[in-house]
């Protein structure tokens, strides 16, 4: 049996048995489960670094909006926050760079 110990989608263990495997995996508590979603936003990143794919993109957003209900917020207040940012300080969209300030 290949080790994992990592988090994954909730539906994986499912999809692994679907498809004739055995699995073994369990619900760890809150604390271990955002400890591990810190974990899991750091190897997402890494992926889309060297993937640069929309679907790696989609994995983050999905640990992102995990991590905003370990906060209290839900996906909506993240686009609100989002959204009220972007409209005071702008986004990132047009590649500004700081050099220096004086």
């Amino acid at each position: 049996m290949k080790i994992y110990n990592k988090l994954v989608r909730d539906k994986i263990p499912e999809v692994i048995e679907k498809s004739g495997k055995k699995c073994e995996a369990e619900v760890v508590s809150k604390e271990e489960h955002y400890i591990r979603l810190k974990e899991k936003l750091k190897e997402e990143v890494d992926e889309f670094l060297e993937a640069e794919n929309i679907e790696e993109l989609a994995d983050i957003y999905e640990v992102i909006a995990a991590l905003a209900s370990f906060v209290g917020k839900g996906e909506v207040e993240l686009m609100e926050v989002r959204e009220k940012k972007r409209e005071e300080r702008g986004g990132f969209s047009e590649g500004v760079v700081l050099r220096a300030i004086e």
